[in-house]
Parts: C-alpha cells; structure tokens; sequence
C-alpha cells in the first residue's frame, strides 16, 4: 500500500469527522525500518481506513437529528416556554418521561444515571437510596442507611452501585445487598467511574485521590492533592484524565501513573464549586464560588469566555449535544451554543419553586434532564439535549439480560491499563521518532551491562560492625590448613578492599597519596 494511497483515502469526503486526530498527523506517521512490525502497522492502518469509509458510508442512512426549540419570531424567546407548555404538544410516550418525585424527608438528593440511560440512581444526604428503572416505573432496590450518604454512583452497569457513605465507600447489588466495604476510601464526598479502565474514582475531605480496580479488588493509586479538601471531581470522557476543583480556585489534571497533576490551571478567584466536560474533551465549564462561570479550551489550555451567575452555581452538566446546564439556587437554566460563540440569552429556563437544586444531570440519548433538589426528584424536558444516532454495538439502552451479560464480559476482556491514560491518547500505539537517536544498539547494551558489572564490583561497600562481610564468613568457614584457587582470590579481594578503603580515607582527609620511589619495576618487592 502506497503513501500515497494513505493521504487520498484519509482526504475522502465525509471521513474527517470520524477520524480521531487530524488528517495531517495521520499523513506523518512514518514506519520503522522492521519488517515484522511494519507490516503489522501497515494492517492497522488499513483496518483503521475501513473502519473510517464504514463509517461515512453509512453516515447517509442516519436520517435522525436532534430537534431544539424554535422562536416563532424575534419577539419569541425559547427560555420563556414551560415546561407544561412543551408537554401538552408531545406524544404520550414522550410527555410520561418527565416525571416528579416528592421526597421531603431525606433530601438534598444526588442523582446518577447508568451509561446507557436506563437506571436511574437517586441519594438523599440522610440516608435515602434507591434504584430505579425509570422507563418502566419498577424499583430495583430502595435503603434506608441511616447515616449521611455524601454521592452515589452506578459502576459499568446498573447491577453495581457505589455509595460514599459518612465514613467509608460501600459498593451494592442491584438487590441492595452489601458487597464490599472500601475501607481505604476514607471520608470521601466526591465519586466517579472510569468504565474502560474498570476504576472507580474517590476523593473528599481528606485531599487524597484515590483509584480502586473493582474487577481485582486492587488499590490502583493514592495521591496527595496538597491543595486541601477536593470541592469537584470529573473525568474527560475522551482521555479519562481526572478533574479537580480545589479550594483555591484551581482545576487540577491527574492521571493514575502520575503522583504530581498532568496541569494546573487558576479558573476562579475563590472556591471550585462545579465543573463538567464535553464528550469530545475540548471544552470545560468551570463555575466558582465567586459566582462567574468561565469556559475553558482544554486543547490550549485557554479560556475563552467568562459569564456571571446571580448566586454561585451548584452543579454543572453538558449534555450528548452540547448543551450546559447550570443549576444555582432552586433555578436550572441551559444554553445552547455556549462553546462556539458567546451567548446573550439561554436556551431554556425552569424554576423548581421553594427547594434548593442539588444535582443536575442529563439522561444519554434522551432529551431528559434530571434534577435533584431539596424535595426530591424532577424530571424535565430538554429538546435536542440527546443523541440521536447512538452505536448499539457500544452502549444500548434497549439491552436484554443475555446482551448485557456479553457486554460485560466483553469490557472485562477489553479492559484498560491504567498506564495507559494520558493528556493526549493518539500517542498510544504511534512510533517513537527518536528511537535511531535514543535506543542502544546490542553491542551498546553489552558494553553498558559490562560496566555497570564493573562499577558495582569496585564500588566500597560501608563497613559494618564487626567487619562480618560474607568473604570473611567464607575464611573462617573453610579449613585453615587448605589452599585452593578460591581462598586465594578471597584474600587478594579482601586486600583491595582495604587498600580502596585507605585510598578513599586518605583522599577524604586530603592526605596526598605517596609517590611511588622505587619505580613499577622494584615496587613487587615491597
């Protein structure tokens, strides 16, 4: 297969949007000069190509489109239609997903939802769990803990959940039986999960990140923020880099096979309240104590407009479109459009009347955004925040029992190292250009392994008490009256020990070392 081949199929109409890293790097790529392995690069390539004209082939039979709202006239504003209004004009199957659900008891409630939209996990600061099948109405298990639940969190799917509890981090069953308690996960407030790496993600009051493996049971990485008690926590879906909000006003990036943050960046002059990523990994959306909500290009690390809420916003969530949602005090306002120019007047508007807004988070592949607040649960209707035209084959909402057990057994074989999370996944798999300049050739390695042997032998090691060193344990294990090979080259290494050790004695006092009279001839009989 020619280069030239590789630039005219990466230049095809329709492929760039499936490609991941641009069409420049793709042509840069050079191969080695191994055979072995630049066949099989050249294969991967190949496949890579057809997987990108599979792809923009059947682009064409994707008909669906995400709908928005839409003014009538200038006169009209879209954040100005209730939700009551958008109701009466749905069909019923549509209109019967948004749904209330009045808990005054065990509220503020925190809200999650599964990564194919099914489930439904809702968690009242005093106690108050379930889990819910919100399509159909059916309860899978509901717990009444009895001790402050600070997050939950569905792990891989919704037969596992997490709840950082008061003191530790407990993992249920859909049942809702105990599993594990992670005793490791001490205090913490602030949950996530990492689905292709199988790592559930913890951090709190302590300042401490913390990674668990729940496949193995392992304790993946600690680090020590040194920033104080962490106020936010998100991943990047794109790079699965973690995110966050510290008290000072800094985001900070970690990785698990880094004990320092990625970067740092300064986004807010007071305390990070909340903060959410795109699906893509190019924006963020920071909002602060000081009560402005900046957006940040990750790609550059810049910011690139600032906006000013009336009281500082609670939670934050960017939806499968692009939409942001910002929750602050009992008010839920979403924008359109945020990332691409800076916007005047939101999308939409709601007010949940008399209770303060906990969690916001919107439902994948739906137009549905969930809202927990201080009475509960709320479901509202947000046209155009959903996927339209999802892969079935990745994530399906529509799953049987027997597809969801394939599934799983499917990530569990496919799973990710953690060494593998960095700032910039294109570089996995690519080239080393400077391995000619870099890598020792066979005879380099031999000459550096011979003298390192070399250095280690001549190296002094520290007298210990009683000079009891292994050649001195040999002499006087083996018979006085014998002399063989191996007790003469014990006592001549012991010599030069000694004399390297008055050498190095004499240099560390500044002693200067005796001229040798006698001349390399005569010396011998000294």
């Amino acid at each position: 297969m020619s280069q030239t081949g590789n630039v005219a199929s990466y230049d095809r109409p329709g492929t760039e949007k499936f490609a991941r890293g641009s069409a420049r790097q793709q042509r840069k790529a050079k191969y080695t000069k191994d055979k072995k392995l630049n066949a099989g690069l050249k294969k991967l390539d190949s496949q890579y190509k057809d997987a990108l004209r599979s792809a923009a082939g059947t682009d064409l039979l994707l008909q669906e489109e995400a709908g928005f709202l839409e003014a009538d006239g200038p006169m009209e504003k879209t954040y100005k239609f209730k939700q009551d209004d958008i109701v009466e004009v749905l069909d019923e199957s549509t209109a019967n997903k948004k749904f209330e659900l009045k808990l005054t008891e065990f509220g503020p409630y925190t809200v999650d939802y599964t990564r194919n939209g099914r489930g439904l996990l809702i968690g009242g600061q005093k106690g108050h769990v379930a889990s819910v099948d919100w399509r159909t109405g059916s309860l899978d298990c509901e717990l009444h803990l009895n001790e402050t639940v600070h997050a939950v969190k569905y792990l891989h799917n919704d037969q596992y959940f997490a709840v950082a509890q008061k003191k530790y981090t407990f993992i249920y069953d859909r049942t809702g039986t105990e599993l594990h308690r992670l005793k490791q996960h001490v205090d913490s407030t602030l949950l996530d999960f990492l689905p292709y790496h199988f790592l559930l993600a913890t951090a709190g009051n302590t300042g401490f990140l913390k990674y668990h493996d729940v496949s193995t049971g392992v304790l993946v990485g600690e680090f020590r923020t040194k920033l104080g008690p962490t106020q936010a926590m998100k991943q990047n879906p794109w790079n699965a880099v973690m995110h966050l909000g510290h008290g000072n006003g800094t985001v900070s990036l970690w990785a698990p096979n880094m004990s320092t943050p990625l970067a740092k960046m300064q986004s807010a002059r007071g305390p990070i309240r909340d903060l959410a990523i795109d699906r893509e990994g190019k924006y963020m959306a920071v909002s602060g104590a000081d009560k402005t909500l900046k957006i940040w290009d990750l790609r550059k690390f810049k910011e690139l407009d600032s906006y000013y809420t009336p009281t500082p916003a609670s939670s934050l969530d960017i939806s499968d479109t692009g939409l942001l949602s910002v929750s602050w005090g009992p008010h839920v306002t979403v924008w359109k459009d945020v990332f691409k120019t800076k916007q005047t007047n939101p999308y939409m508007n709601h007010l949940i009347a008399g209770s303060k807004t906990e969690k916001i988070k919107f439902v994948p592949f739906e137009d549905i955004l969930g809202v927990g607040h201080q009475k509960g649960f709320s479901s509202l209707i947000i046209p155009g925040a959903g996927e339209a035209n999802y892969d079935a084959l990745e994530l399906n909402p529509y799953e049987t029992a027997k597809q969801r057990q394939e599934q799983e057994v499917r990530s569990l074989l496919n799973k990710l190292s953690p060494d593998t999370i960095s700032l910039d996944p294109n570089v996995i798999g690519t080239v080393d250009k400077r391995a000619s300049s870099v890598r020792l050739k066979p005879g380099q390695l031999n000459e550096e392994d011979a003298n390192k042997e070399k250095s280690e032998k001549l190296e002094i090691k520290p007298e210990v008490k009683g000079k009891n060193s292994a050649l001195r344990r040999h002499l006087r294990k083996k018979a006085q009256n014998v002399i063989d090979q191996r007790k003469l080259r014990i006592e001549k290494n012991l010599k030069m020990e000694k004399e390297a050790r008055q050498r190095r004695h004499r240099e560390f006092k500044g002693i200067p070392e005796e001229k040798d009279l006698l001349g390399p001839a005569l010396a011998r009989f000294k």
